[in-house]
């Protein structure tokens, strides 16, 4: 696809996070299987309810502007959910990889962050605010989830990891 325009480049990003979140769908699941503290596993699970939303969000965008609902291989997103899936591979005591859990976590909430502030900025300059109000509530719940994730970790995780043998 080539970049003419500023509606190119929003279509481009708006397919790059298309793809992020269905590759998010994918790890969810075993990230919440990984989790050993129940709050941690019920907050991936409610994340995983949200990002199947916010993709029927992006298909709502796709088609307002007639569009098939495809992404493009989200490679940033590929290598955070890489590194995250090698961090479960590793021997760790639970709360421990809690605490990896919820690290590999807000690295992806933080791209998707990124990601949707650029595109509801590109969509209010395109003058889309259909566009701008669906990727602004998906953009709030990625927020609050940051936010959900730093809570369990400062309350419970990290202390918990902290006090494990050698974690001091």
């Amino acid at each position: 696809m080539k970049l003419e325009s500023l509606k190119d480049l929003y279509v481009a990003e708006l397919q790059d996070v298309y793809d992020a979140e269905t590759q998010i769908t994918k790890a969810l699941p075993k990230m919440a299987q990984a989790a050993s503290t129940p709050e941690l596993q019920a907050a991936f699970h409610e994340h995983l309810r949200q990002t199947e939303q916010q993709i029927s969000r992006l298909e709502q965008i796709f088609s307002s502007h007639g569009l098939p609902a495809r992404g493009k291989t989200c490679k940033g997103m590929k290598g955070l959910i890489e590194e995250g899936q090698e961090m479960m591979k590793e021997k760790a005591d639970p709360s421990v990889m809690d605490a990896a859990l919820i690290s590999a976590a807000q690295k992806v909430e933080h791209y998707e962050i990124a990601s949707y502030g650029t595109l509801r900025t590109f969509a209010n300059l395109l003058g889309l605010q259909q566009d701008v109000q669906l990727l602004q509530t998906t953009l709030d719940e990625e927020g609050n989830t940051d936010k959900k994730l730093t809570m369990l970790a400062e309350r419970l995780v990290n202390p918990d990891a902290a006090n494990e043998v050698g974690g001091r």
